[in-house]
């Protein structure tokens, strides 16, 4: 998958039925949340997490998990994200200092993504 320009804030329209799509970076980790369109013309959300990892043989490779949303199904999942997200917070208000990562950079630095490799 190739993704050509982002404007300031890391959005891109796509034609197709790739609709839009808006890459999170957090630290070795690359979310991507992509809006898609059904021959309907009825959009749904994927979201996929994309870890780069090195193989024995020292390439890289791209482990990725996706999660298909159904717009019916929006409110139900963002609320009980919330719930999610806010019962971690109320217990651990402040979060802990991180150690740099494997590769050697500082923490929720990551290292530019070559997109035509995930």
């Amino acid at each position: 998958m190739y993704f050509e320009d982002y404007d300031n804030a890391g959005f891109q329209e796509r034609s197709g039925d790739d609709v839009y799509s808006k890459p999170v970076r957090a630290g070795k980790r690359t979310y991507f949340f992509d809006v898609k369109a059904t021959k309907g013309n009825d959009y749904y959300l994927t979201i996929t997490e994309s870890k780069r990892r090195v193989e024995r043989d020292g390439r890289y490779v791209y482990d990725k998990h996706k999660i298909f949303l159904y717009k019916e199904d929006f409110d139900k999942f963002a609320d009980g994200l919330q719930e999610v997200v806010n019962y971690i917070r109320e217990r651990l208000p402040a979060a802990p200092e991180q150690a740099p990562d494997a590769e050697g950079g500082a923490p929720g630095s990551f290292s530019d993504v070559e997109f035509e490799e995930l």
